[in-house]
């Protein structure tokens, strides 16, 4: 027999058990530990889900010998006997990985009926109606998660029903009914599984554990667990624990609560309740449950034994809490409590709050806060000088608004949103299965359920605006529409939805962008107190890079010129610079366009100022700037057709021969950066000109500016030491013009893994380094990233050759290497050289940890990147103290 402890009672756990009991078994243990009232149950570990997953469905020795052992102890300590005639002892047996992941694994409540037990049951309560109301519960969920079979088969069983004896409610359906509901499910079970519903209690729980650990490999909690970058090998826990009933009658009931509003972070006890339910029935979102503050009213005494035991246990884990809870015949039990999901709104204000009430510190504030979820902190809202008609309103169940086009699909909202179109989800109630089509819509819309229900906890963990509840929408998937009185809103047409306010409107309605809260102010200003990496902003254009320093920029990390050439007013002479047949002819373009970059550079730095501000000299292949090849082919036939003029002809015939010219079999790696520098001087002698007047501009007004001047695709010292002795040379020209001193460095972006090697020879010239990691990615990789990311990227993550996009998460050990190799090199031969990262991954939380433990100066991003960047740094700080 297995030594291996495979097996744990709540009363041998505590909650520093999670890796191995699972979030919902170690609470559990903790719960009964300070002796809150737990129905007593046992936990079997996640390693002995690994150990029967890796055997391919094979149970660990010992096993189910230690599960049975501790069911005889919950039989020994409530003196009730599994699968007993006279006194049956049933059981909840549901999943609990090491990190929630609610709704999407699987649970069955009322196991341990059968025949026999279930008349057991009914005169032990002395009531009929509840006992077949168990049973009925018992088979629909075993059928679903055991056999497969799908809910819709069984609860048409019971709306038929329930339309014959003209009832509203489950619970109203009287006892004689449910034994003809239950006969009708058996028959379900034999016709679609070809054998009876199982009526060996033991075989009921070995199906029922397999099942739980099955469903750490369904569909949903794969797609969850890649939304949300869990490992897919922790496993899951399972739970067997005495079942408490809510459905006993009017003074039993079902609950979730939160410690705090998940909404909005305010310190309220926010929840719903389900009288005469049973625990599934409030998050599977099937009615529409009353605001636990109605609790007070229907069992005053219940309610304030479950506001202290709320209070007790958010001071013991010091985090807002997501409690289920159970009222049976008057008497609290408590059935789960973990830390609750919460906007980041609510994330930032409970924080905050907590540190003011003294329950954390300003560290463990920052570290609780998700660096990635406070980009839904600039999700846009409805402007509120609109005036609105709303056709409907439900639940506000997760903030922020949304427009989109009507789909009451999943699949086809998927479909949709990987397609680029806006959507809103429709549907009576989400499941589990309906994740991936919340991932791709804009927000999500229920005509049932609550604010516990599953799609106001997925929606609030993705930051998606959503509306439950909204029981005047009546949905008819059948015709694709849905009627709110005489308005039918059909499938494909617009509507607004406001997570905040639970309002539905027809069409698309003004926004407004988002506002930071005091809360999220002060949180940044302790990141910033905190972090040693500077956090820069991308950013092209004084409105850019004024909205940088709004959301905290300390300076520009990347200014990229070439942006500024596509000006409609300034592409003719970018283009007539191009054409031009000899130097001379170029600097006369060139020329032309000097004024407006002069302004362009003056605008930044002003923006920026007295910050440092990187700017790139032109990078792109000089073709980008021409007109599409296959549409100048198509006007040239046209022109010849309609006999056009002569001369027009030919200058366009002109036009397409420097297309055919300049075009590249691959221009990524082709004829631009500092290739196009060495080739056509005069362009880098122009922008370098450019930048030196708008710094003499601004010396001129008393403002300091701090411009770092860099050139692109540098791979090698010489390189740079020619275009840097350019650089000077137009500054020594400008000097003798005006007589001006300026300060200014001069630097390169790495972005070519030769250039990472050599670092130590670039530093002899180069005075600041700038990480381009998009293209150093790319040319690691051997990846076309315009090519991976839509095609074969997906593939690699789902095969597991890779765990992230390279392009999102950067890549430490193969870009990373470079990366170290890099920094260590150039300081070397320059002591402290100032080096940062102005890659997309500068703005990601994994990215930035990276740079921390590299000893980078800064990150930069884009400038609606910037609050989560300054929190990453301080996070990566804190982690790695």
């Amino acid at each position: 027999m297995s030594s291996t402890k495979w097996v744990y009672l709540f009363e041998e756990g505590t909650s520093d058990m999670r890796g191995l009991l699972g979030g919902k078994g170690a609470n559990l243990a903790e719960m009964t530990r300070i002796g809150l009232p737990v129905p007593p149950g046992f936990t079997i570990t996640t390693e002995a889900c690994n150990a029967y997953l890796a055997s391919g469905s094979d149970f660990p020795e010992g096993t189910l010998d230690q599960a049975f052992a501790a069911l005889q102890k919950l039989e020994a300590a409530t003196g009730k006997k599994f699968g007993d005639k006279a006194n049956p002892l049933l059981v909840s047996v549901r999943s609990g990985a090491a990190i929630s992941m609610p709704g999407m694994m699987d649970t069955i409540l009322n196991l341990g009926l059968n025949d026999e037990s279930v008349l057991g049951l009914a005169e032990l309560t002395g009531d009929e109606r509840f006992a077949y109301d168990c049973y009925r519960r018992f088979i629909q969920m075993f059928s679903n998660v055991v056999l497969d079979i799908e809910h819709a088969h069984f609860d048409e069983v019971v709306e038929k029903h329930k339309r014959k004896l003209s009832l509203i409610f489950d619970y109203e359906i009287p006892a004689k009914e449910l034994q003809e509901i239950i006969s009708e499910y058996k028959v379900i079970v034999k016709q679609a599984k070809g054998f009876e519903f199982p009526q060996d209690v033991k075989e009921q729980l070995l199906m029922a554990i397999k099942a739980v650990f099955d469903s750490w490999n369904n569909q949903r909690a794969i797609v969850y667990r890649k939304i949300n970058k869990i490992d897919d090998s922790l496993g899951t826990a399972v739970n067997v624990q005495c079942m408490a009933f809510g459905n006993m009658g009017q003074d039993c009931g079902t609950g979730v609560a939160f410690t705090r509003n998940p909404s909005t972070g305010e310190k309220e006890l926010y929840g719903e309740f389900l009288v005469n339910a049973q625990g599934e029935d409030v998050v599977a979102g099937i009615r529409t449950p009353m605001p636990i503050s109605k609790l007070k009213e229907e069992l005053p005494g219940v309610y304030q034994q479950f506001v202290e035991t709320c209070q007790n246990l958010e001071n013991h884990y010091r985090d807002l809490q997501d409690i289920e809870f159970t009222v049976e015949k008057g008497r609290l039990f408590m059935l789960q409590t973990r830390n609750g999901k919460r906007t980041a709104r609510a994330s930032v204000r409970v924080a905050v709050e907590m540190v003011n009430e003294g329950l954390i510190t300003k560290e463990e504030a920052l570290l609780r806060v998700d660096a990635e979820q406070i980009n839904q902190l600039l999700h846009r809202q409805i402007d509120p000088g609109v005036k609105l008609e709303p056709i409907a309103v439900g639940l506000p169940a997760s903030p922020g608004a949304a427009s989109g086009k009507v789909v009451f699909d999943a699949d086809l909202a998927e479909k949709a949103g990987q397609n680029g179109e806006k959507v809103v989800l429709v549907r009576a109630e989400t499941t589990p299965d309906d994740i991936h089509g919340i991932v791709y819509a804009q927000g999500v819309l229920t005509s049932r359920g609550g604010m516990t229900s599953h799609a106001a906890v997925v929606a609030r963990g993705m930051g998606k605006p959503c509306v439950c509840g909204c029981e005047a929408v009546k949905i008819d998937v059948n015709n694709g529409c849905f009627s709110v009185n005489d308005i039918v809103v059909k499938d494909g047409d617009i509507i607004t939805i406001d997570g905040a306010t639970g309002r539905v409107m027809l069409g698309e309605v003004p926004m407004i962008e988002p506002t930071l809260s005091d809360d999220f102010e002060k949180l940044l200003q302790w990141a910033d107190e905190t972090k040693t990496l500077t956090v820069r902003a991308n950013a092209d254009t004084p409105v850019d890079a004024a909205r940088a320093r709004e959301f905290g920029a300390e300076g520009i990390g990347l200014c990229r010129t070439e942006h500024m050439f596509m000006a409609q007013e300034r592409l003719p002479i970018v283009q007539e610079m191009i054409m031009a047949e000899n130097r001379e002819d170029r600097e006369k373009a060139l020329a032309g366009l000097l004024p407006f970059q002069r302004d362009d550079f003056y605008g930044i730095l002003k923006a920026m100022a007295p910050y440092p501000v990187t700017i790139r000299l032109l990078d792109p292949p000089l073709h980008e700037f021409l007109p599409d090849r296959e549409s100048l082919l198509l006007e040239i036939a046209e022109m010849k057709h309609q006999h056009a003029d002569e001369k027009l002809l030919l200058e366009k015939e002109e036009l397409l021969k420097k297309i055919h010219s300049l075009s590249e079999a691959n221009p990524m790696l082709g004829h631009r950066g500092c290739r196009l520098g060495l080739t056509y001087p005069e362009i880098y002698r122009m922008q370098a000109r450019a930048i030196f007047e708008a710094i003499l501009l601004l010396k001129n007004e008393g403002i300091k500016t701090e411009a770092e001047i860099e050139l692109p695709l540098i791979m090698d010292i010489t390189e740079l030491s020619m275009l840097k002795a350019e650089i000077l040379d137009v500054y020594e020209e400008f000097k003798k013009d005006t007589g001006a001193e300026l300060e200014f460095a001069v630097g390169t972006m790495l972005e070519l893994p030769r250039a990472c090697l050599v670092t130590d020879e670039l530093a002899t010239e180069a005075e600041f380094f700038s990480f381009g990691t998009n293209d150093l990615t790319q040319t690691t990789f051997g990846f076309s990233r315009d090519d991976a990311e839509g095609k074969f990227i997906p593939v690699y993550i789902e095969k597991k050759i890779i765990k992230d996009n390279p392009f999102a998460v950067l890549d430490r050990k193969g870009v990373g290497s470079l990366m170290r190799m890099a920094v260590e090199k150039a300081r070397k031969t320059r002591e402290g050289v100032l080096m940062g990262i102005c890659g997309e991954h500068g703005g990601e939380p994994s990215s930035i940890e990276f740079c921390h433990l590299l000893g980078l100066n800064y990150v930069s991003c884009s400038p609606y990147r910037i609050p989560v960047a300054r929190l990453a740094a301080a996070q990566a700080r804190l982690k790695n103290k």
